[in-house]
């Protein structure tokens, strides 16, 4: 196992605590997530205080949404075709795929609203420093 202390470039975080970054986003545990990782769980949970682990752990969540807003709102070309189909295929009871057609525009619509309102917040701080 790599020493604790090796510090990747100026982060400020270990190549073990990033290692537990990535395993917290990736493990459904926090045991399962100090396993991966190849820390003690009681490791972990004292990372976790920390503020310049928690800084690059919500850091991580935060990316993690983002490519899957992305993803989410490449499938809404395919909603609105199915949408149109449904509409245009009088024979077809299509409640289940119109209702998910509906739920994939509404999400993304509503995480591009999300998108927008971070990128104002950092506008804003930014303009503030």
């Amino acid at each position: 196992m790599e020493k604790h202390d090796a510090t990747l470039g100026e982060d400020t975080l270990t190549v073990a605590q990033h290692r537990a970054v990535v395993a917290l986003l990736t493990e459904p545990t926090l045991q399962d997530a100090a396993k991966a990782a190849g820390v003690d769980r009681s490791t972990i949970y004292r990372w976790l205080q920390k503020p310049d682990f928690q800084a690059a752990y919500r850091e991580a969540r935060r990316q993690a949404v983002h490519r899957a807003t992305a993803r989410l709102q490449q499938l809404t070309g395919e909603a609105a075709e199915v949408l149109r189909e449904v509409m245009n295929d009088k024979a077809q009871q299509g409640a289940a795929r119109v209702g998910a057609a509906r739920l994939v525009l509404d999400y993304a619509a509503r995480l591009n609203e999300a998108e927008d309102l971070a990128s104002r917040v950092e506008a804003l701080e930014a303009e503030a420093s």
